[in-house]
């Protein structure tokens, strides 16, 4: 029922930053939590980040300290801050429903050069 369109990737230098957004097409008030996630090529889809209605973060070893993730209510949409971004980093990023999942959207690719 909800669409969740992800944005806000690109082509960045190690060290640097983006910001993603994930916009919905409903309210989000009532999702309990909402998760980023990443998909490397070769690699399994793993969660980044995750954020509760109350606004508790909780992060992936590999990007705590790194990444923030955040979410406004009123706007529908969940961002994830990315800083300090490594090639290790570079994978189509998801949002979706934490849990049950909905069905996943196409993602923004991010790329970082060394």
């Amino acid at each position: 029922q909800v669409r969740l369109v992800e944005s806000g990737g690109g082509l960045v230098q190690a060290g640097g930053s983006l910001r993603l957004s994930c916009a919905a097409s409903r309210s989000i008030f009532s999702i309990r939590a909402m998760g980023w996630y990443r998909q490397a090529p070769g690699q399994q889809r793993e969660l980044v980040a995750r954020i509760t209605l109350g606004g508790r973060p909780n992060y992936a070893d590999s990007v705590k300290g790194r990444f923030a993730i955040s979410r406004d209510n009123a706007k529908n949409t969940v961002y994830l801050q990315m800083n300090s971004l490594r090639p290790e980093d570079t994978a189509v990023y998801y949002c979706n429903k934490d849990l049950p999942y909905l069905p996943w959207g196409q993602g923004t690719q991010v790329t970082v050069s060394s």
